[in-house]
């Protein structure tokens, strides 16, 4: 099951887990554009749709249950929805806070700890959580979404260690910049979408690549996984060993 999948990363994950012959769920909130995505899957038949708001929590557990009636269970789940942000802390209203986090976090975890029963009972399921770069390091302009990023990492190291003896596998998935359209839909302040592209963005990976590194992360059974271009990844380690030069860098580099 892939969340996110009507566009970017989570659009590339269905195409290439379908030239490997998954049998798909796919959601998202706009049904008209995972139609188009399941019609453009080299497997069509093997993929069915499941329309999902990560944003309407109380609604999920519900959705869980119809998407383990389909194939009885499910094998892996990738969460990959999310909404990003660009604005500064002083701008941005709480309920933009509010929105990202129930998006990002509270949608995620719903879906997550709906699934686990079934996963827990047949001592078998993989859960994979494409978080960000920023659930590590923080950048200006994106704190709603960093702290978004930031509660997954905390949540599902928590979850790999309750329930390891269980069978159960978590892959946590940090890409850098990758050319998607997560920054022209990124909030303001307001709540608005930015409605471009960042500079940065633009320059990063394609969805393609990030995906299929993604798949090989998954079958290797990696823990945490960084993709992306040097700098993000130095920033990672850079953040680690050295916090107070990462402040430094941070403050001073371009970030949109």
């Amino acid at each position: 099951m892939v969340t996110g999948a009507s566009s970017g990363i989570g659009e590339a994950l269905v195409y290439e887990l379908s030239k490997q012959g998954a049998k798909l769920i796919i959601s998202a909130r706009r049904r008209e554009e995972l139609e188009r995505v399941k019609a453009n899957c080299q497997m069509p038949d093997q993929v069915n749709i499941l329309s999902l708001d990560l944003a309407d929590s109380f609604a999920i557990s519900q959705k869980a249950k119809e998407a383990e009636s389909i194939h009885g269970h499910i094998d892996i789940l990738i969460n990959c929805g999310g909404i990003s942000q660009r604005e500064k802390v002083i701008k941005t209203n709480m309920d933009v806070d509010r929105k990202i986090m129930e998006v990002n976090y509270f949608g995620t975890i719903a879906l997550s700890k709906a699934l686990l029963p079934k996963m827990i009972e047949r001592k078998s399921g993989h859960q994979v959580i494409i978080t960000s770069a920023v659930g590590i390091i923080s950048t200006p302009y994106r704190s709603a979404y960093a702290a978004s990023k930031h509660a997954l990492h905390g949540f599902y190291d928590a979850l790999r260690a309750e329930h390891h003896a269980d069978g159960l596998k978590i892959s946590i998935i940090l890409p850098g910049f990758v050319r998607t359209q997560i920054s022209v839909n990124a909030l303001t302040g307001d709540g608005s979408k930015q409605n471009k592209m960042d500079d940065a963005q633009a320059g990063g990976l394609s969805a393609e690549e990030c995906a299929v590194k993604i798949i090989k992360s998954i079958e290797k059974n990696k823990e945490e996984v960084y993709i992306g271009g040097f700098k993000e990844v130095a920033g990672i380690y850079v953040k680690r060993f050295f916090p107070t030069l990462f402040s430094r860098i941070v403050r001073k580099t371009a970030v949109t």
